[in-house]
């Protein structure tokens, strides 16, 4: 078989082709791994989940999916990203359980968790609380904050996944920091 791109690959995939996924894994690896090491900047310093092991078990979360509806590689990683998210903050909440009990830590305002690599795990799990809700209420924004905040999106790969303009992809990130930070900062503390 010769060398085929990735768009090629994700099309036969898209098309139900048995055993694609084999192929396409090692195709995507060093993308998804650099997608992983975006999503894993932001945990607690003694996260035991690798790297590796995030992107292996995206992997098989999303071969476990009877069918992937994407359009191109950008949405294809952009999925990839929420099911990062989506074990990530699975871990944070059985994190969270085993400590419940325990003292509040203080917590930083919304803007601040933008800007800071590091996240506790109760933080996520209100930033994936709120998410929901947002996506309720307006879905573009919640994927507009799910790509650019976990995905590590540019405006422009945003832009081009939700078929949309570069300046609505600013304003509507715009909007859903704003109504972000409205609904957690209650939540949070200044440090």
């Amino acid at each position: 078989m010769g060398k085929e791109g990735t768009t090629e690959l994700l099309l036969r995939l898209k098309k139900g082709e048995e055993g694609i996924y084999d192929i396409l894994y090692p195709v995507i690896y060093e993308e998804l791994h650099q997608l992983a090491y975006a999503h894993m900047r932001r945990q607690e310093p003694d996260h035991t989940l690798s790297k590796t092991e995030l992107v292996h078990e995206t992997y098989l979360k999303m071969i476990d999916q009877t069918r992937i509806d994407f359009t191109d590689k950008s949405h294809f990683m952009a999925i990839a990203s929420r099911c990062m998210r989506q074990i990530l903050i699975d871990y944070a909440r059985k994190k969270h359980a085993e400590k419940r009990g325990g003292k509040k830590k203080d917590k930083t305002y919304i803007d601040e968790l933008f800007q800071n690599p590091k996240h506790k795990a109760e933080e996520l799990i209100n930033i994936d609380s709120a998410l929901d809700k947002l996506e309720k209420l307006n879905e573009r924004l919640a994927k507009v904050v799910e790509m650019r905040f976990f995905g590590e999106m540019t405006i422009h790969e945003v832009a081009e996944t939700l078929d949309i303009s570069e300046s609505t992809v600013k304003r509507d990130w715009m909007k859903a920091r704003g109504w972000l930070y409205k609904e957690l900062k209650g939540r949070f503390k200044v440090d």
